[in-house]
């Protein structure tokens, strides 16, 4: 189903395009929540994601699955959103916020979770998108290696070194 709206969307067909933003819209500001920490830029990502997609589904050429591709769309828009924050404030880290909005059941295991979350956005790019990839999108090793266009043990190495360095930090 997916495939056939993707075609039709990269033949120009609005409907299509409009079905694949309403099917994958949840999936994109999830993975971008999860990336940023902050509600206010992962709607900011999101937004973007949907814009650029318009004119980034025509590279889209099938050799992935196509929400592994739109990972990798929605991981470079949260860098894009990164680096402008970085020219902008320095000395800054406004990615490892935590959301003032969430209302969490459980305080103590919350702000457990949420200063693990702020540990890993502080880790190298690499190991903290492993790490997202793995644990907070639940994919297999496999799986987050096409995302990150690296070798499984690739992957694994760097969630190695991430749980070693979280360690450390925690």
């Amino acid at each position: 189903m997916i495939d056939d709206l993707v075609r039709r969307a990269q033949a120009g067909e609005a409907d299509a395009f409009g079905q694949i933003l309403a099917h994958h819209y949840d999936q994109i500001y999830r993975t971008a929540y999860k990336w940023c920490g902050d509600k206010a830029d992962a709607e900011d990502v999101t937004q973007d994601v949907c814009v650029k997609l318009g004119s980034a589904i025509g590279s889209f050429d099938g050799r992935a699955r196509f929400s592994s591709w739109l990972y990798r769309v929605v991981l470079n828009s949260v860098r894009d959103l990164q680096r402008a924050r970085a020219r902008r404030v320095r000395h800054v880290d406004a990615l490892a916020q935590v959301s003032a909005h969430q209302t969490p059941p459980d305080q103590e295991a919350s702000a457990t979770a949420s200063q693990l979350w702020k540990a890993v956005r502080t880790l190298p790019e690499n190991q903290r998108d492993a790490v997202l990839l793995v644990y907070a999108e639940e994919l297999s090793h496999a799986a987050a290696a096409r995302i990150m266009a690296c070798r499984e043990a690739t992957v694994s190495w760097y969630v190695h070194e991430a749980r070693k360095t979280l360690k450390g930090l925690l």
